[in-house]
């Protein structure tokens, strides 16, 4: 099958953004075969992470694993839950009553998403290395 060349708009596409938050997530994922051992890791060891902290809630690396993990399972699968079905019902609310704005609202909140989505695939990718360097396995600076 032939494969088309993608163009800058396309590198910065809502899909890109969910493709590569994912992929880093499924890497970390098959790299951290102990999540345990991040139990008590404080995010602030790493420089890289302590960056990216204005970002993330206070915890241990465990609990970013995890957060990490949850949001791949709602992207992958939806969200499930009372909390989302009030927020769509809150948005449908503010489509209804200023429908004039919703090209306006979705370009916000599509480029909110994608910035999100990029500091979460950092996450990550840090917390990747960050568990490679805690059990010594080789080339973790890559």
């Amino acid at each position: 099958m032939m494969q088309m060349q993608e163009t800058p708009n396309q590198k910065n596409s809502l899909f890109n953004a969910m493709n590569s938050f994912i992929g880093a997530v499924n890497n970390m994922d098959q790299t951290i075969m102990v999540p345990s051992l991040l139990r008590d890791v404080p995010v602030d060891g790493d420089s890289e992470l302590s960056s990216l902290k204005a970002d993330m809630d206070e915890g241990d690396m465990y609990s970013h694993y995890q957060l990490l993990k949850s949001i791949r399972r709602d992207i992958e699968w939806g969200v499930r839950c009372a909390a989302a079905d009030e927020r769509r019902k809150e948005g449908m609310k503010i489509s209804r009553t200023n429908s004039s704005d919703l090209e306006k609202q979705f370009q916000f909140h599509l480029v909110g998403l994608q910035g999100v989505l990029s500091k979460l695939t950092q996450q990550a990718n840090c917390l990747t290395r960050r568990y490679k360097k805690e059990v010594g396995i080789g080339g973790w600076g890559q």
